[in-house]
């Protein structure tokens, strides 16, 4: 996987590679979903992030094809719902994800909670990967003790445990834990999200006005140096251009640390563990087409 323009690469822990920087596709509508992910493989992205929960894997499919890109130079990566774990039940769940992307493999798939039958998912996420129907497998939102009950059993260590990760939030103590499986953090909602003060911290400002950049510019910056996978969203199309033009300048160490000293300021997005489980398990399922 190659371009001139794509973000850095990742090496991940079966020694395949992952674009540092990727869009993501959450709370996208499907009718905006395909003009998006065209606009942002046009400006240079090379990983996509989307989930069967988000609805829109058809229209990234169909984005994909529409580009005139080669399939090789592009990273999908998807979630499987938690309705869809369990031995069997998975690989079906993957074969149907396979179809409504339009794809013959998909690069990266994720659990997307550890909820339900986590385990028996992810047996089957190892079937798949040995199928070659998968090229990579990982976890989402594992934070509790499920990380190591899961990584300990796995015969393939996951390449990834997606979570929540902003200056905020910096989720130093989990990381240190999947490091010992070589697991790479990707960061979702790395801007912060509802947390919109995030934007007007003075260090963030501060550098926005040094560097001339978008405190979101600046932020990304931050994530790339700090060797975290991140994938931004957003529909607005000169927003996902900016959110790319982060490669033509570095932060300085210093400057790095004093954004780390703004973990802990606020709270977390996400509800508390058995608030979020009871929300998630009264979730609808998604549509299999």
């Amino acid at each position: 996987m190659s371009s001139s323009k794509s973000a850095p690469l990742i090496t991940l822990n079966n020694g395949q590679k992952i674009p540092q920087l990727g869009f993501g596709v959450y709370c996208i509508p499907p009718q905006e979903t395909e003009k998006c992910v065209l606009e942002a493989l046009k400006i240079g992205y090379r990983h996509i992030d989307t989930a069967h929960m988000y609805g829109n894997e058809k229209e990234v499919g169909s984005a994909i094809k529409k580009s005139g890109i080669k399939r090789e130079e592009i990273f999908i990566t998807s979630k499987l719902w938690i309705t869809e774990y369990g031995e069997g039940v998975t690989l079906l769940a993957i074969n149907k994800m396979l179809k409504r992307l339009g794809l013959d493999y998909i690069d990266l798939v994720l659990l997307h909670f550890p909820l339900k039958d986590y385990i028996g998912a992810y047996k089957d996420l190892e079937k798949a990967y040995e199928e070659g129907k998968v090229k990579n497998i990982g976890i989402s939102n594992f934070e509790n003790q499920k990380l190591e009950e899961l990584c300990d059993m796995a015969k393939i260590k996951p390449v990834i445990n997606q979570i929540e990760f902003h200056p905020y939030f910096q989720q130093n103590i989990l990381k240190n834990r999947m490091d010992k499986y070589n697991t790479k953090l990707e960061a979702w909602a790395p801007l912060g999200h509802a947390l919109t003060n995030i934007f007007k911290e003075e260090i963030i400002t501060k550098l926005s006005e040094k560097y001339k950049k978008t405190p979101a510019q600046i932020i990304l910056r931050w994530d790339i140096q700090r060797g975290i996978i991140t994938i931004p969203k957003s529909q607005n199309l000169e927003r996902i251009k900016e959110n790319f033009q982060i490669f033509d300048f570095e932060l300085t160490e210093d400057e790095i640390k004093e954004i780390n000293s703004l973990d802990g300021k606020q709270n977390r997005i996400q509800d508390k563990e058995d608030v979020l489980e009871k929300q998630l398990l009264a979730a609808p399922a998604p549509a299999d087409d």
